[in-house]
């Protein structure tokens, strides 16, 4: 059950911010980056409205501890930043990982590699959704595409982190975080977990202590951890994949795109099957665990896959491991900073598409 509110007009920063509190996150952490400063101004000016707590760190690594430290309590708490600000948060992500704690981070990404600028970019995909920080673990990663989504999304992100007990990523750029859209907001029924979590770091009155730790020096405790986390990362894969499968079913060719790229390709296929190409899309709304059954699943119609990107190619390893070469995968993408418009992307499909047909 959830409590419906009032549609209202948000730029997708403040949308993300919005789920957050609604969603009974009343800690924040962070550190100001463009292009995602509208999430942390939102929240300083409205957590104290519900009795939460903003703190701006003194950097990015001071944050994430920070979070580590508020996540061990049980409380819903979250941190968001950019590109270079996520790098330095890798070590404690590791350690939130390795801890098996919960919570939220928002990355909208700018351009790279180095400082780069404050550009739409998708380069950070690896980063995101092969861990980032050392050792064997994984974010869940979740890649909205509209205003909507990022606020649905948010929410989300809340409850599968505290479902697995890990860190979950909510993946956005530029465009997601500066883009307007009419939001209709609503409120889930939980907004927190189970207060009797065995696991809380809470006090020890009346009880033994707890420890939470990523440290195991038995002989075999730290592979035995190791691939329990891989299991619960299995369960994810099994449970809680979700991906976009639109006008596939009588597809010759299919693009792959997710997050922003995805609602520019989606005009292009328009324009596609209006010149009678039979075009489809597959959107991969968790990056991880990725959708690996779908690509498996494609028609026997689909003779070509084309991931899109902005990037210079990162999804589309992703793509080409799920096909495992029964179709061909070929790429289209731009690095940050240039964003392709739907035209670039159609002139592409012609092209493939014809030569589907020679």
């Amino acid at each position: 059950m959830v409590t419906a509110l009032k549609k209202i007009f948000l730029k997708g920063n403040e949308a993300i911010a919005l789920a957050a509190i609604n969603a009974g996150c009343h800690y924040y952490f962070g550190y100001p980056i463009t292009p995602q400063n509208e999430i942390p101004e939102y929240m300083a000016r409205h957590l104290p409205e519900v009795g939460g707590e903003f703190l701006q760190a003194e950097s990015e690594i001071a944050s994430i501890n920070m979070m580590l430290g508020a996540a061990a309590t049980g409380v819903r708490v979250m941190t968001s930043s950019s590109g270079p600000g996520i790098s330095l948060m890798q070590e404690g992500f590791s350690y939130l990982a390795g801890n098996e704690l919960p919570g939220v981070v928002v990355n909208m990404s700018r351009q790279g590699p180095g400082l780069g600028g404050i550009n739409a970019t998708q380069g950070d995909y690896f980063q995101a959704v092969k861990g980032g920080g050392h050792g064997d673990y994984h974010l869940i990663v979740l890649a909205p595409h509209t205003g909507q989504e990022l606020y649905d999304l948010t929410i989300k992100a809340f409850e599968l982190s505290e479902k697995y007990r890990c860190l979950t990523m909510v993946l956005g750029d530029a465009v997601l975080g500066q883009i307007k859209e009419p939001i209709s907001p609503w409120k889930p029924e939980a907004t927190a977990g189970d207060p009797d979590r065995d696991w809380l770091i809470t006090g020890a009155k009346g009880r033994p202590p707890r420890l939470i730790k990523s440290l195991f020096l038995a002989d075999g405790a730290m592979e035995e951890h190791n691939w329990r986390l891989q299991e619960k990362y299995r369960r994810m894969a099994e449970n809680d994949v979700m991906v976009e499968s639109w006008l596939v079913e009588d597809a010759r060719l299919v693009l792959a795109a997710f997050g922003s790229m995805a609602r520019i390709a989606k005009t292009a296929i328009e324009q596609a099957r209006e010149q009678g190409m039979k075009v489809g899309l597959v959107r991969p709304i968790t990056l991880f665990p990725f959708p690996v059954d779908t690509f498996r699943k494609l028609p026997e119609s689909v003779s070509l896959v084309l991931t899109c990107e902005m990037n210079t190619g990162q999804m589309v390893e992703d793509v080409r491991l799920s096909l495992d070469n029964r179709v061909p995968v070929d790429f289209y993408g731009r690095p940050g900073g240039s964003i392709p418009t739907p035209e670039e992307i159609f002139e592409r499909l012609q092209q493939a598409y014809a030569e589907l047909k020679s």
